[in-house]
């Protein structure tokens, strides 16, 4: 059973030492320390990495505060889910949570909820902007390519074998074979519907 500290500071000239003297406060030697001198939004850390690959069963993680470990809410229970997988302890010293205690794991309960609200509410607002869009013309997704005008006159020449697919792909503004034959079918069934 061993604790670890992790400490990180978004850029090179950022200082520290507040978290260093916490952690030593903690009984945590310089070895079991993992800094880290970089933004926290970057997910690829690798002295965050190299922490969750160190620790083991009936260790703890001990950080200054959630902002200093995670980017957000989901980032911290994922971390956490993670640690707990192993039986790891997580602490963090500001938000007294302690994953030891029946307080801590409430509280990381309630951001879990908190968590699980934003993206129900993220999802919810991606919906109404997409039907918002949708009832004033809006297209979304991938610019359609249009038809050129000479359409059938290519599927003519294709169906002949004057000239091959890969051609008529081209002179079709670069579309792929399954888009192709999509516009085929429905070339062929407005042909039907004209005569």
């Amino acid at each position: 059973m061993k604790n670890y500290g992790y400490i990180r500071v978004s850029s090179v000239d950022q200082n520290e030492n507040r978290q260093l003297d916490l952690m030593a406060a903690s009984g945590i030697p310089a070895e079991r320390l993992f800094i880290e001198k970089q933004s926290g939004k970057d997910t690829k850390r690798p002295q965050l990495q190299r922490l969750m690959s160190t620790v083991q069963s009936g260790d703890k993680v001990i950080v200054e505060s959630i902002s200093r470990f995670a980017r957000n809410t989901r980032d911290l229970l994922e971390l956490v889910e993670r640690l707990t997988a192993k039986g790891v302890e997580f602490i963090s010293q500001k938000e007294n949570i302690d994953t030891t205690s029946p307080t801590g794991k409430f509280m990381l309960t309630v951001f879990g909820a908190v968590a699980e609200l934003e993206r129900g509410y993220i999802l919810q607002r991606q919906a109404e902007g997409i039907a918002s869009a949708k009832s004033r013309g809006k297209h979304l997704g991938r610019p359609i390519k249009k038809t050129p005008g000479n359409f059938g006159k290519l599927v003519k020449s294709w169906e002949n074998k004057e000239i091959p697919l890969s051609k008529v792909l081209e002179q079709c503004g670069g579309i792929s074979p399954a888009t192709f034959y999509r516009r085929l079918a429905e070339y062929r069934l407005m042909q039907g519907k004209s005569s």
